[in-house]
């Protein structure tokens, strides 16, 4: 079986990479950058036995996303399995924002996914073993999560388009996975763009995204979605603190979205418009690796406290160096 994965080049991407190659699929990593390609491809070979194609794709530009999949069928003469995962993650609050960073948002996560989906859907109708597309959500998807609007906008979208094609693809042989996790120890934060008071904003997500408590083992969570598409099920959702969330708002949406206020009260105030602070009012990001943690000591050791197995997956995971950012 052949198989596409985009953002495939680190992250969870990376490790669902991995995993289809472990099972004997020939997989193609795809993601922007082509340095990471090649490490990722690398890390994949040494840890599987087995060689990764890859293909530079930015899932944004519909051509491109065309030109990965017909790639993948003329190299491995199908397409079997496609996993869209790419993404970013922009962490602010929303008076720091612009209609800019939704727009980037939606663009990379959601038209990435409707790129890859519509490009693929033809051929996967075609598989001898009934093709499989898997779409990566997120708990954010599910609830609003404050300081992340533009991400669960755009996670919401991807959702939402899961459903629907699950729906109209059901005669059709080819399945349809949505799965939303939680946090997970992908090593992300540092490839996050942070934005107001960022060394604050990277200080409270970072340790979140690595607290155990709250935070799922990326290498488990790899497996898990593969399990998931190879069973063909239509939804997934990963931590136990993502599926009660999930449900809670599902019951007492207003009653969460009461909570949700009151966590954004406990996350960094946004600067006042106009200074160098706000960030991404002036259209501007700054990446989890450029984010300067000597301006706020105290943040920054309560930041450790909680990020040190996020901290080690960076390097596990090839999340080690900046470049365009995919989804955790």
């Amino acid at each position: 079986m052949s198989a596409l994965v985009t953002g495939g080049s680190r992250g969870l991407g990376l490790l669902l990479s991995a995993r289809l190659a472990q099972r004997g699929c020939r997989v193609t990593m795809a993601a922007r950058d082509e340095d990471e390609l090649r490490r990722g491809a690398a890390w994949a070979e040494e840890r599987t036995g087995r060689s990764l194609s890859t293909v530079v794709c930015d899932v944004r530009d519909q051509g491109a996303a065309e030109t990965a999949v017909r790639q993948v069928e003329s190299s491995h003469g199908g397409v079997d399995i496609v996993i869209a995962n790419a993404g970013v993650i922009q962490v602010a609050p929303v008076a720091s924002l612009d209609s800019g960073a939704f727009e980037d948002a939606m663009a990379t996560i959601f038209g990435g996914t409707v790129n890859i989906a519509m490009a693929a859907l033809p051929r996967m109708r075609s598989s001898d073993d009934g093709g499989r597309l898997c779409l990566i959500g997120s708990v954010g998807g599910l609830l609003a999560v404050p300081h992340l609007l533009p991400y669960s906008c755009a996670k919401a979208a991807v959702g939402a388009l899961g459903e629907g094609l699950r729906a109209e693809t059901a005669c059709s042989g080819v399945s349809v996975t949505t799965v939303h996790p939680g946090l997970m120890r992908t090593g992300s934060h540092l490839q996050a763009e942070f934005g107001g008071r960022s060394s604050e904003e990277f200080a409270w997500f970072s340790a979140l995204a690595g607290a155990p408590a709250v935070s799922m083992d990326a290498e488990r969570a790899a497996e898990r979605i593969i399990r998931a598409v190879e069973r063909r099920q239509t939804r997934l959702v990963l931590t136990p603190a993502a599926r009660a969330a999930g449900v809670a708002h599902g019951l007492a949406p207003a009653t969460v979205t009461r909570l949700s206020g009151l966590a954004a009260r406990l996350l960094p105030k946004a600067p006042p418009p106009g200074t160098d602070a706000n960030q991404l009012r002036d259209g501007g990001f700054e990446q989890g690796h450029d984010v300067d943690r000597s301006l706020l000591t105290w943040t920054e050791r309560v930041r450790r406290m909680g990020s040190g197995l996020n901290d080690r997956a960076v390097r596990r995971y090839n999340q080690q160096t900046p470049g365009p950012p995919t989804s955790a």
